[in-house]
């Protein structure tokens, strides 16, 4: 009966997220022989129903063989989750999205870069430092960390092997080489965990760490070589052992566990005081706070808050742990205080799903309407990534690539954090090269590639990380990923950098790839367009008013010929021509000039 794609910039213009006030055009056909122009139904999303917003009736523009071409051009004013659907006599079509923001910038800079994201405790060890506490200083670095429990049953996660601000700092020179901009460290407050997501004090750096200062020298001196520092912002639960709660009564302060008197009692929801608390995931080490509590609030994001402590010492943006779990009072007050202090601090949070209609705590997430989030951690296209890899079949990472396009506003789209490994997931490498999962956490701790598993996922690799570096967003290295580090899920993933020890093959990969982002302005805003999509073949282009860039992978079991319109030249050569032959798990950077 109808013929519509919300995917087409013919059919929907513009793609994205839409500005309050801005022009959205649609397009449909229609059966000709259909007697009644068609409407357009557009409905506001809220919590748990829709609302109408609009009706309206579609002008005919032309006609094309048996089909009726109808239009309707339309604003919303009022930023917010929107459906449309066309309402054709008796029928109605399934619903489209619409996200409507208030208008808002991203930072520019990050833009075109590439993040390195630091465990900090794994990374470099300048010297040991050492700090009073419970915990253990390994001296056998590269070991593996201690997965097993206590006595009691409890994983500690208290074995430290002495990675600090001090050696990050040391090792700028080798991040600048790798084209790195930007140095995304997990959490730096201290706390008694070697991960630091049960932060002890939100105001200071722990000792292990290094101190303040520490911290303001490495902003400094990066800043010096082009790149800034962004922190892990832990914002929605404490440790147990802290200032706020102080459980095990470590700290001089008055916590909330100790009193109901304490300043600090009503951050945290007691069912009944003071050992029936709300935890984040019912760990009882990490007390949930209350995010809506004015005075927590404040300790955050006021005049003399956490964010502005760390900002003034250098750090240019956060990533925000969580952020389902962070309100929307809590987050408009958050970006209110960065971007106050810094214009351009860039604010990126950890959403694993689709983050322009995520439901979650009851309430529909508010991320791309203009006043909370820049972007987010990319985790659909890492899983789209991952399941192109494993299956040779692109359906899904072409279907992903649409929904982001056609969803997210654009701003964001150009700085998502595009990610292949993080602290929470297994290693790329391993996941990627390894025909199958270890059932225990004994045999994760041992297990390694063999031989030809390591040379297929080396290969597969460098299929994977084009991806992440060539589509829109900003890749984030996961430290170590391109030395060809290995491993399971935590604590398998965050064994120690292997200085020395790196696979040189996989290492210049990623330097190279690190040189062809810098080589093209296409990667910070050129816009972006799927030209094939067939099971093993994936051709996209990356281009803008002055630079095409065609990026063409093959991991179908045959050599596959690409024809184009025009001559192009492949990326490190001089000859341009039109037709290129792509073997088996191989790939094709393509530039016009």
């Amino acid at each position: 009966m109808f013929i519509f794609d919300s995917q087409s910039e013919f059919f929907r213009s513009p793609q994205g997220g839409v500005k309050t006030g801005d022009e959205i055009a649609l397009k449909i056909y229609v059966k000709r022989s259909f007697p009644m122009r068609p409407e357009l139904l557009i409905e506001k999303r809220l919590d748990y129903a829709v609302e109408t917003y609009k009706r309206i009736t579609m002008e005919w523009i032309g006609a094309e063989k048996n089909l009726d071409l109808y239009r309707a051009v339309f604003s919303v004013d009022r930023s917010g989750n929107y459906y449309y659907s066309f309402i054709i006599g008796e029928n109605k079509s399934s619903y489209n999205q619409l996200l409507i923001y208030d208008d808002f910038t991203t930072p520019d800079w990050i833009k075109g870069g590439i993040i390195y994201h630091i465990f900090v405790d794994r990374f470099y060890k300048d010297m040991t430092l050492l700090k009073n506490d419970d915990i253990t200083v390994r001296n056998d670095w590269g070991g593996t960390p201690r997965y097993l429990p206590n006595e009691k049953g409890e994983i500690q996660n208290n074995d430290f092997f002495g990675g600090n601000l001090e050696g990050i700092k040391k090792k700028l020179p080798y991040l600048k080489d790798l084209g790195v901009t930007v140095i995304y460290l997990s959490p730096v407050f201290e706390a008694h965990s070697n991960h630091k997501y049960d932060t002890g004090d939100y105001l200071d750096i722990d000792p292990m760490f290094g101190n303040e200062e520490s911290l303001k020298e490495l902003c400094t001196e990066a800043s010096k070589m082009g790149m800034y520092v962004i922190l892990d912002g832990v914002f929605s639960h404490t440790g147990s052992d802290s200032i706020y709660f102080n459980k095990k009564g470590r700290y001089k302060s008055l916590g909330a566990y100790q009193s109901k008197s304490s300043p600090y009692y009503s951050w945290y929801m007691f069912n009944s005081w003071n050992e029936d608390y709300v935890c984040w995931w019912n760990i009882k080490t990490l007390p949930a706070v209350n995010k809506e509590n004015k005075d927590y609030i404040d300790f955050i994001t006021g005049e003399n808050g956490v964010l502005n402590h760390w900002q003034k010492c250098g750090v240019k943006g956060w990533r925000l742990d969580v952020a389902d779990e962070l309100p929307d009072s809590f987050l408009k007050s958050l970006r209110k205080c960065v971007k106050e202090k810094d214009i351009d601090a860039y604010i990126v949070g950890e959403v694993w799903e689709d983050a322009s209609d995520k439901f979650s705590y009851g309430n529909l997430k508010q991320y791309f309407l203009g006043k909370q989030l820049d972007s987010v951690t990319n985790y659909p296209l890492r899983n789209a990534i991952i399941n192109f890899i494993q299956t040779k079949d692109c359906s899904e990472l072409y279907q992903t690539m649409n929904m982001i396009i056609e969803k997210y506003p654009l701003q964001s789209v150009h700085c998502l954090m595009n990610i292949l490994g993080t602290h929470d997931t297994a290693r790329i490498l391993t996941v990627i090269g390894s025909s199958s999962v270890p059932e225990s956490k004994s045999e994760m701790a041992v297990d390694t590639l063999t031989a030809s598993e390591l040379t297929e996922g080396i290969m597969l690799l460098k299929i994977a990380t084009l991806l992440q570096m060539t589509l829109p967003g900003i890749p984030c290295i996961y430290y170590g990923d391109e030395a060809g580090m290995q491993g399971w899920t935590d604590p398998f993933n965050r064994r120690c950098y292997p200085w020395g020890e790196e696979n040189k093959e996989i290492l210049s990969h990623y330097k190279s790839l690190g040189k062809l982002r810098k080589s093209s302005s296409v990667f910070a805003q050129g816009k972006y367009r799927c030209l094939v999509h067939d099971k093993g073949m994936y051709v996209f282009e990356r281009f803008n008013d002055e630079t095409r860039l065609i990026i063409a992978v093959n991991i179908s079991s045959n050599t596959v010929t690409l024809n184009l319109k025009e001559n192009m030249m492949e990326y490190g050569k001089k000859e341009t021509i039109s037709s290129f032959n792509i073997k088996s798990n191989e790939y094709l950077i393509l530039m016009n000039y």
